[in-house]
């Protein structure tokens, strides 16, 4: 194989080139072969992205295609800004933008989601710090660095996928551990960056986002070195934030092409929020917080909601004439165009929602610019004023009319408990000595793993490990259990839905048969 050249970006923790097995020369595009050929990225054709497409009757998104498309639209802003000449020096100031390091941090960034999307993300983590005591919970974005770098086993070392220090950066979304790193903590900044402040319902429970544990913490920070001097420790790489925007664009497309597939989207519904609040702007604007809630299930409600949020949260970004404006065009390209239309199937239906994804995402792509000296809630690679609110606008609709309906709640709320019933079955299990040669081979493997990592940070900087109790865990006993919490954790986030739920099934003794492809033991 040809040897990786000195550049600090392509260094790997191993400290080693490539070997035998990678097919490709170009570093970058080793690190994408690693990642595509990794299980952990197969696994994610059975991840819900918002509904699982089981019993959907239609293809909906999985995390599998989302990540796809990520990487797709990542790629694509990468190279139009490689092809700028006037962002050469600004690009290499930053630290570089590599169209193979993007697309290997896309397809990397949703590893770590576990079964049933974000609903499973927020379960596992409410588990995490009040069953187990885990003080960093869990995140998907910290999952998926965590895969990468430790329980991955299909890396030339079994630990990792011992990928470079660009793509490892990449993918640190939000470069920072719940409580602890950096510091100062950006959560304490006067105005956090986007994701870094704590949760308005659960203070002192650290960042709401945050993209590595405190088991990872020398990998961010081997991983960051080379951007010491160009970047704010709390800054994205600025392929992280081309990652990142990208991701923007796959949700607030592709989410919506689903669910008009699927006949949730209703025209009638959309229409009135959005041209309620275009006929109406001037008069809901001049309602008090109080008249605005409580009239909130009234169509254009929703809508100034969000206009007077983007004003308390980005204000340096919104404008309330690119917001009237943004308003305007989703309505005459979702409402009047996309929704108008029931999905059918037919050929005609097939070319209309092609037609509203390519034009929307070429509209967001080529809207792409690199800004030197961005606000602490942006990253250095933004979309245009008009787009950036567009986005918003579209990603309103999905909210407002998909995820806030009751039937989903129903349904999720049934994911919740498989969840819950899950955590408490794998923990019974593996808290039983009498079974304890009879665990599962990968289970056993993860408890192993995380208590030499709970081991090395109990002795140098046991602060890390307080938890919701608030005490310090000290003992050999309390590290095996925190590293029981975090085995079991990471067990069950590398699960598909239907793993999960068959997993469930055969704990619990609902199902009489003896061997099923449906989880691996």
């Amino acid at each position: 194989m040809q040897q990786e050249h000195a550049d600090p970006r392509t260094q790997r923790r191993s400290g080693g080139n490539a070997v035998q097995a990678d097919l490709a020369t170009n570093p970058y595009r080793v690190d994408r072969d690693r990642v595509a050929s990794s299980p952990f990225f197969a696994r994610l054709g059975g991840v819900t992205q918002v509904v699982s497409s089981t019993g959907s009757g239609l293809l909906v998104h999985n995390r599998l295609t989302h990540s796809l498309k990520v990487a797709q639209a990542a790629r694509a802003i990468a190279e139009r800004l490689n092809a700028r000449p006037d962002l050469a020096n600004l690009l290499d100031k930053l630290g570089g933008c590599d169209p193979d390091v993007v697309e290997a941090a896309s397809l990397a960034h949703d590893l770590g989601h576990p079964p049933f999307g974000h609903l499973g993300e927020q379960v596992l983590d409410r588990l995490a710090r009040h069953r187990f005591g885990l003080s960093d919970g869990f995140e998907g974005n910290a999952q998926s660095f965590r895969i990468v770098t430790t329980t991955d086993v299909r890396g030339p070392a079994a630990v990792g996928l011992d990928l470079t220090v660009a793509v490892r950066a990449a993918m640190l979304k939000y470069p920072w551990t719940r409580l602890s790193y950096p510091r100062p903590h950006p959560k304490d900044m006067a105005a956090p960056p986007r994701g870094a402040a704590e949760p308005t319902d659960a203070p002192g429970t650290g960042s709401s986002k945050f993209s590595a544990y405190v088991t990872e913490l020398d990998d961010v920070v081997q991983s960051r070195t080379f951007y010491t001097g160009r970047l704010e420790p709390w800054q994205q790489t600025v392929e992280a934030s081309v990652m990142d925007t990208a991701d923007d664009i796959a949700y607030a497309i592709h989410d919506l092409e689903d669910f008009h597939r699927v006949g949730v989207l209703q025209h009638a519904t959309v229409s009135a929020e959005l041209n309620t609040w275009l006929d109406n702007a001037v008069e809901l604007a001049g309602l008090s917080a109080a008249d605005l809630a409580a009239q909130e299930r009234q169509p254009g409600r929703s809508l100034e909601t969000l206009r007077r949020r983007l004003h308390a949260k980005d204000s340096w970004a919104v404008d309330d004439g690119a917001f009237a404006h943004a308003v305007a065009k989703v309505r005459s390209e979702l409402v009047d165009g996309l929704l108008a239309v029931r999905f059918d199937g037919s050929v005609e239906a097939e070319q209309a929602v092609a037609g509203f994804s390519a034009r929307w995402t070429r509209r967001l792509v080529d809207a792409v610019a690199v800004i030197e000296e961005p606000t602490t809630r942006s990253g250095h690679v933004v979309l245009a004023v008009p787009q950036w609110h567009e986005v918003q606008v579209l990603k309103f609709v999905h909210r407002r009319f998909v995820l806030l309906r009751p039937d989903l709640a129903l349904h999720q709320r049934g994911q919740a408990r498989l969840l819950t019933a899950l955590v408490e079955a794998l923990e019974q299990w593996v808290t039983d000595r009498h079974e304890a040669n009879r665990l599962p081979r990968r289970l056993h493997d993860l408890v192993e793993l995380a208590g030499a990592e709970y081991a090395v940070i109990a002795r140098t900087d046991p602060s890390m490990l307080v938890g919701a109790t608030g005490e310090t865990p000290t003992g050999p006993d309390a590290v095996r259990a925190l590293a029981r919490g975090r085995a079991v954790v990471d067990f069950i986030a590398s699960l598909t839905d239907n793993q999960a739920a068959a997993l469930l099934d055969a704990l619990s003794g609902r199902t009489g048969q003896l061997w099923t492809d449906a989880f691996v033991l």
